[in-house]
């Protein structure tokens, strides 16, 4: 071939690997190389799991599961969402996996919206529930119904987390309204970390507070909590905490899916967990996984048969 020839061939390959790049791009589609962007073999395994900051048992199953898949070989990426984000991204397949889906009450909304583009692959943990908490050494109050009487002890404030979370949500529409509280206490949007400090602090110096929590978690071993009572059962049956994915998700990843139907978390195994990743701090929770697991190695090798 001379050079003429040889110059032509050269340019219409370029040309075409363009072409196919740029039709890649408006399709709305990623192209990865050397990755296996289907099915559990050949190529270099990567996923996408979605985390909400701040949800503790959100964070210990997120990286409990980067690091049993990195010593299986996947490669990993957590990306911090908010909720409404992280179904969105899950259902549109621009993040493979959440971890931390309360149905069918907590998150609802979000299911009706967009249950039709995704798959549930796990319940790893149940019965999990959403309540209103108090110190213990407030006494008079037992039940979300005893609030009304002693609002002026709470300075009439419900401290909340995330305004865009289920439990905000319930707490706004149906808690509030259901024991005639709209008038006597104000529920204050924050964030998990900030509601958690403000609650550590009323604790040192003993002062009244009342918070939005939800159970598992790590506060009720490690604070002197109690929850209200919901006599009107307000914040409806106890949920399930189940894994999500995209719609076809198990069959592209038989043997992940598989691993992760098998995955079961009692309160006791996830309480020791979250506790764990709170001594390590902050940056430190795949960390505190390893040495979680390494504690555990029974309970995750049954996961994985």
């Amino acid at each position: 071939m001379n050079h003429t020839a040889r110059r032509r061939t050269l340019l219409v390959g370029c040309i075409g690997a363009v072409l196919t790049l740029v039709t890649t791009a408006c399709s709305g589609q990623t192209a990865t190389v050397g990755s296996d962007s289907g099915g559990d073999s050949g190529g270099k395994k990567t996923l996408k799991i979605a985390a909400v900051a701040g949800w503790d048992e959100d964070i210990a199953a997120t990286y409990l599961w980067k690091q049993i898949l990195e010593d299986k070989g996947y490669k990993v990426e957590v990306q911090e969402l908010d909720i409404a984000s992280t179904f969105t991204g899950v259902a549109n397949k621009q993040v493979d996996l959440y971890l931390d889906a309360w149905l069918p009450a907590t998150h609802e909304t979000y299911w009706k919206k967009l249950g039709s583009k995704l798959e549930t692959v796990s319940t790893w943990y149940s019965p999990a529930d959403l309540n209103l908490s108090v110190p213990t050494y407030v006494k008079d109050v037992n039940t979300i119904a005893d609030l009304k009487a002693h609002a002026s002890e709470f300075d009439g404030q419900i401290v909340g987390i995330e305004a865009g979370s289920g439990l905000m949500r319930l707490t706004r529409e149906n808690v509030i309204p259901g024991y005639g509280l709209k008038d006597d206490y104000q529920l204050t949007e924050s964030s998990t970390s900030a509601m958690l400090s403000a609650l550590q602090t009323a604790i040192k110096k003993k002062k009244p507070i009342v918070v939005t929590l939800w159970r598992p978690h790590w506060a009720y071993a490690k604070l002197p909590l109690k929850v209200l009572k919901d006599t009107k059962g307000t914040y409806g049956d106890p949920d399930k905490v189940q894994a999500i994915a995209s719609k076809g998700f198990s069959d592209d990843h038989p043997e992940l899916a598989g691993w992760l139907n098998n995955f079961k978390l009692t309160s006791d195994q996830l309480g020791s967990l979250e506790l764990l990743i709170q001594e390590k701090g902050q940056g430190h929770e795949q960390e505190a996984a390893k040495e979680w697991i390494a504690q555990n190695e029974t309970v995750v090798d049954a996961w994985l048969k």
